[in-house]
This record gives C-alpha cells, sequence and structure tokens, in this order.
C-alpha cells in the first residue's frame, strides 16, 4: 500500500520560507516520479515540481526560480523548499507519486492527504 506523509506546512509571512517534506512507503522508491501540487482556494490543482529518478526537475509556473525540489534517498523522502513565499502561493500542498514516463500534465497516481501552506501580507 503506497502512503505518502507530508509535512512541514504552516503559517508564514511573505518573503518567508518553507520546507516541505514527504515520506513516501510502500512503492518502489527509486523508480517512482515524486512531486508536490497545489490547490488554491477556488482553483484547480496545479503542479508546483516533480522530480524523476535521476532526471531533471521540472516546475511549474508558480515556481519562478523561487522552489527546490529534491530527494532524499535514504530516507525515501522528497523535499521542497520555498522561498520568498507570497500569499498567493497559500493553499494545500499535495505530495504525488507515479510510474514512468513523465507526461506532460499527467500526476502520478498516488497522493498524499495535504498539507496547508498559508502566507500572510
Amino acid at each position: 500500500q503506497v502512503q505518502l506523509v507530508e509535512s512541514g506546512g504552516g503559517s508564514v509571512q511573505a518573503g518567508g520560507s518553507l520546507r516541505l517534506s514527504c515520506a513516501a512507503s510502500g512503492l518502489a522508491y527509486y523508480t517512482y516520479i515524486l512531486g508536490w501540487y497545489r490547490q488554491a482556494p477556488g482553483k484547480e490543482r496545479e503542479l508546483v515540481a516533480r522530480l524523476p529518478r535521476g532526471g531533471q526537475a521540472e516546475y511549474g509556473d508558480s515556481d519562478q526560480g523561487r522552489f527546490t525540489i529534491s530527494r532524499v534517498n535514504i530516507a525515501n523522502t522528497v523535499e521542497l523548499l520555498m522561498t520568498n513565499l507570497r500569499p498567493d502561493d497559500t493553499g494545500v500542498y499535495f505530495c504525488n507519486a507515479g510510474t514512468p514516463p513523465l507526461v506532460a500534465g499527467r500526476p502520478g497516481d498516488y497522493w498524499g492527504q495535504g498539507i496547508q501552506v498559508t502566507v500572510s501580507s
């Protein structure tokens, strides 16, 4: 059974930083594409960043050089460092996992429960 457990969310003021972490279990960690999506109130879920094993990271339109995704292989974890946060980064952030290949616009099949990020001005 695949489990994705997010941590590290919370509230921060604009300009601040947060590091989200997602612990993955029940999957072949080294083969899966791991990533982060987010959903703001009243909006569709969108890609933040995703990272295939041994491949190049793909970032969504919200990045603008502010986010960095990385894998911590020893801990079967994927992290998202978010800097220079803005109020429009507020939303629920979801960890996502899927099998290759990487297909544009198609997330993986597995989702975490989501974690709230709130950025105040």
